[in-house]
């Protein structure tokens, strides 16, 4: 299969659609699976409206419309390439995808799956990663802000304020900044995001592992691992192949021997997307391998 440069020459000879739908039809075929590739853009328009490059509920349409016509029982394999988003519209998204094709479903992630992307790897029974692969931190955000974050600086003001009331004076123009709901919205949030991961993982990226007690010590484990800001340090931190693996997840690496073939196509498939995106005016792309495709301009 051809490298970035070759999938570039390619592209600068023929239609942009049909060389990504070439290497997405190649990539089924390997698989005998249903396929469908969720990418966004951000990468290559940081300069458009956030809005336009997460995942929202607009998206929902693509998935319908992709998944329409499909034979369920083949299953499904989720290309997966975006920053992330809202956390409700990923709650839908996952559930209606592992209803329609009862939890058959695997994650590739050829180069970035982050934030609400990482929750919907971990909602798959199988996560397929490389050495150039990363997911990250699943802790929620609000207003672009950790909501972790903001609950920790409240827990903090409160102690400090406690055990000095002179401090007071140094955190009011901080804590003016709150909203009145704000510290709740968090923690809120923080619990929906907590709960969702946790009940998808269990027949998720975990269901591999059949002792129970096992699989609840390992649950608890990667919500502390990848959704609590003390650990995490960085929502933007990646987590690569190896520290999946440690976590316990099922991970299938790309660069197996036997798997060498699948790595090859999906490269092809993801460079071909990325140059799309360098090349044309979309933002976000949701396509599968028969040419079905909602591409948001």
């Amino acid at each position: 299969m051809p490298n970035f440069n070759g999938i570039l020459e390619e592209l600068a000879a023929v239609n942009l659609d049909t060389v990504r739908r070439k290497y997405l039809g190649e990539f089924a075929k390997k698989t005998g699976r249903n396929v469908i590739a969720y990418y966004s853009g951000w990468l290559q328009k940081q300069s458009e409206v956030p809005q336009k490059l997460v995942i929202t509920d607009s998206d929902m349409n693509g998935f319908m419309s992709c998944i329409h016509g499909m034979d369920k029982k083949q299953g499904l394999d989720l290309i997966l390439h975006t920053p992330g988003g809202e956390v409700n519209t990923t709650e839908a998204l996952v559930n209606y995808i592992r209803s329609i094709f009862a939890n058959d479903v695997r994650a590739f992630v050829p180069q970035l799956a982050m934030s609400a992307g990482t929750m919907i790897a971990l909602s798959c029974k199988e996560i397929w990663m490389g050495k150039h692969s990363s997911i990250g931190p699943i802790d929620p955000q609000v207003g672009g802000v950790p909501a972790h974050g903001i609950v920790e600086e409240w827990k903090r003001a409160k102690k400090e304020i406690k055990s000095d009331p002179v401090l007071a004076n140094a955190w009011e123009p901080i804590l003016r900044r709150y909203h009145p709901t704000l510290v709740g919205q968090c923690e809120k949030s923080i619990k929906m995001a907590d709960t969702i991961v946790t009940k998808w993982l269990d027949d998720g990226a975990i269901s591999h592992i059949k002792n129970q007690v096992e699989r609840k010590q390992r649950q608890k484990e990667i919500i502390k691992a990848l959704g609590k800001h003390k650990e995490t340090l960085n929502h933007g931190r990646h987590v690569g192949v190896e520290q999946a693996i440690g976590l316990g997840l099922n991970i299938k690496r790309l660069e197996d021997p036997s798997h060498k073939d699948i790595q090859e196509v999906l490269l092809s498939v993801h460079h071909a997307f990325c140059i799309t995106f360098s090349k044309a005016a979309c933002t976000k792309i949701i396509e599968n391998h028969k040419g079905c495709a909602l591409i948001m301009n």
